[in-house]
């Protein structure tokens, strides 16, 4: 079956690098650098629609609900790694963020031969994780087109979830397919047809700005520390103590004897040392208030007057 690529701008050829091949190395560069320059102003254009993302995912997250991502190849991929990267990050439970990608698991690391086709695979996907109408699903694709995510995307709609999808081309069928859809337009890559390039990129930074703004909002930020960090090798133990001495002026050995009195736990050591309480009532108070530092000591506070 023959597919008609000729309308879609990420499969169109670019004039600034069709002599790409015979440039001098620094030159090369320097065309792929000032393409990839336009991406960041090309989701500048879409932040509204991130932004709606953003909040339902947050809403999604308060319920008790999933952030699933969407995608084949590249698409799936940086889907994947952007949900695999939350745990450690933002101390979120596995199954919280979930990247699925045509193929399974496999198809991380090598494509697998007409995944990407298959509508009904995507619906086995989700089925297998259960979905329900408090997730909220992000189906993406650059061309628009790949039926395996519009699959997903249709599924997840019946069934209630909210859906948006990240686009690199206009009027795609996952446009019409989402609740919400963010139409990233890169242009044209420097090698014909290659969007792991500029759209990847455009992905990457829109998968970025999805789980980071939802986090700040479910509390997971104070300030601009990521206070729910797990630590989980060397690194992440002295990051957790510079998070401490950073949010609350301590110096180390107070910062350490702290997350000491609290299983390591950025947040509480943080609200014990600004708040002059022990490890318990700090816990008790981010219970209270859904886990927000700041929210927690202006309560504490109040109930000191």
């Amino acid at each position: 079956m023959k597919i008609d690529l000729s309308h879609l701008v990420t499969e169109s050829r670019n004039e600034s690098s069709q002599n790409i091949d015979i440039l001098p190395t620094l030159e090369m560069l320097q065309v792929i650098n000032t393409e990839d320059q336009k991406v960041a102003l090309a989701v500048e254009k879409v932040l509204p629609e991130i932004a709606q993302v953003v909040d339902a995912t947050k809403a999604a997250f308060s319920q008790g609900g999933r952030l699933i991502y969407m995608g084949a190849g590249t698409s799936g991929r940086l889907g994947i790694l952007d949900a695999s990267e939350c745990p450690p990050t933002y101390g979120t439970p596995a199954e919280q963020v979930v990247g699925l990608i045509a193929g399974g698991h496999q198809a991380i690391l090598k494509a697998v031969e007409n995944a990407e086709d298959s509508p009904q695979l995507a619906v086995a996907d989700l089925q297998a994780l259960n979905l329900t109408d408090k997730d909220v699903v992000v189906g993406i694709a650059a061309s628009g087109r790949t039926p395996y995510v519009i699959g997903g995307m249709e599924y997840a709609r019946n069934t209630g979830a909210f859906v948006a999808s990240i686009v690199c081309n206009p009027s795609c069928p996952m446009i019409a397919a989402a609740d919400v859809a963010i139409v990233t337009i890169v242009g044209p890559e420097i090698v014909t047809g290659s969007s792991r390039m500029k759209a990847g990129t455009a992905q990457k930074l829109v998968l970025n700005m999805i789980t980071t703004g939802a986090m700040i909002r479910s509390g997971k930020v104070f300030g601009n520390l990521m206070v729910d960090v797990e630590a989980t090798n060397a690194k992440l133990i002295q990051r957790q103590a510079n998070i401490v001495m950073e949010a609350t002026g301590a110096d180390e050995q107070e910062a350490e004897l702290a997350l000491a009195q609290c299983q390591r736990n950025c947040k509480t050591a943080i609200l014990m040392i600004l708040a002059g309480i022990n490890a318990q009532e700090a816990k008790a108070l981010l219970d209270q208030n859904d886990g927000f530092i700041r929210v927690a000591l202006d309560c504490h506070h109040q109930s000191q007057q």
